[in-house]
């Protein structure tokens, strides 16, 4: 399995995650130059940026200590043009990051709702 089908399935999971908390999935992978972002849920009108981290149980930290500041800064970029793009501007957005921890066949889902803040560009 490469790493791109491993994080696909990833992604998958925490999409189907949020779809049995009530969310519905407007997008998956949206990309532009700025960067991607995994999932945009909607959820009582606000709208929620999700990065997906999918890693296998290791000693070296909670995956999404992956997501640092540069990372967050293009979250943040790449919701703003999607927020223009389909006139979203006066809906409150959330930025979260999911973890799934994946052990075989099986695997763990944390999710981490308001993760970090937009802080400006």
């Amino acid at each position: 399995m490469t790493k791109k089908d491993f994080g696909d399935q990833g992604e998958e999971a925490a999409a189907r995650y949020l779809e049995q908390h009530s969310c519905r999935i407007l997008e998956r992978q949206f990309r532009t130059k700025v960067g991607e972002i995994d999932i945009i849920a909607e959820k009582g009108g606000e709208l929620i940026f999700v990065e997906v981290k999918t890693r296998r149980p290791t000693h070296f930290g909670a995956p999404a200590q992956a997501v640092g500041r540069t990372k967050q800064q293009r979250i943040f970029r790449t919701a703003f043009l999607y927020v223009q793009k389909h006139g979203f501007e006066e809906h409150a957005c959330r930025f979260d990051v999911i973890e799934i921890l994946a052990a075989g066949e099986s695997y763990t889902v944390r999710h981490y709702e308001n993760a970090f803040e937009f802080t400006g560009f």
